[in-house]
């Protein structure tokens, strides 16, 4: 079970929104990398990086605070927000990122995922996002009618690494991981689920250790880790089972 320490970036700057709203951005950091530093400082495994302007613009806007990143720590990144091509993936997973996560690609253009999948394995990740179980993509600006676990389903044999489940409502509002819905999807797929969305405290951490959650690859923390909710050290402890 891996904890993931998340670092969004908008203006260059690490912040955390509410529900995705990109006006009610918070800036928690001038300085991604420094930001960065402190997660493996604090003993995270992994960073967990969004480029939130890239996500609306379709393109990768953040690249030079995602670069800082790669270059001051040694952690393994996950890169999402804006890659929607065969070059985006290529470009990033040469500059260092392990892993690339496709969204709106995903759903626009699935052939993408299942080629990127053969030519880089173990390398994609896919970011499904949903409001009441329907698929939103753009930067979560528009819903489909898309089932989040229909869209699980698709990519069951595209060699995917892992999925990255996000419930929208419950993002930065402190509302508690929803993993009854995350561990319905892992138990559809044999695909990894990782948890997104509303961490809120140690005894969401409690909560994953259970049993019934083994199943169950990770969980992203973001605002909780900020505003000091969630104590990193206690954290990983409870993962570590020490």
């Amino acid at each position: 079970m891996i904890l993931f320490p998340a670092i969004d970036l908008k203006d260059g700057k690490c912040v955390r929104l509410v529900r995705g709203a990109m006006d009610q951005a918070t800036v928690f950091n001038e300085s991604p990398a420094a930001q960065a530093r402190a997660f493996a400082a604090a003993g995270f495994a992994w960073l967990h990086v969004v480029d939130l302007d890239g996500a609306f613009a379709g393109r990768s806007v953040n690249a030079d605070a995602v670069q800082a990143i790669l270059d001051t720590v040694d952690l393994p990144v996950q890169l999402g927000g804006g890659i929607r091509d065969r070059a985006g993936i290529a470009s990033w997973l040469d500059r260092g990122v392990s892993r690339v996560i496709l969204g709106t690609a995903a759903v626009r253009n699935p052939d993408l995922v299942r080629s990127a999948c053969r030519e880089f394995p173990n390398r994609i990740a896919v970011g499904i996002d949903a409001r009441n179980g329907k698929v939103a993509v753009e930067g979560w600006a528009e819903t489909s009618e898309l089932g989040a676990i229909d869209l699980a389903k698709a990519f069951e044999d595209a060699g995917v690494a892992a999925i990255v489940y996000t419930d929208i409502d419950r993002d930065g509002v402190f509302a508690g991981l929803d993993l009854d819905a995350t561990l319905a999807m892992a138990e559809a797929v044999s695909i990894p689920v990782i948890a997104s969305g509303g961490l809120a405290s140690i005894a969401d951490v409690e909560r994953l250790v259970q049993p019934k959650y083994a199943r169950l690859a990770g969980a992203i923390a973001g605002r909780a880790l900020y505003d000091g909710r969630l104590d990193p050290k206690a954290a990983l402890r409870l993962l570590s089972g020490v």
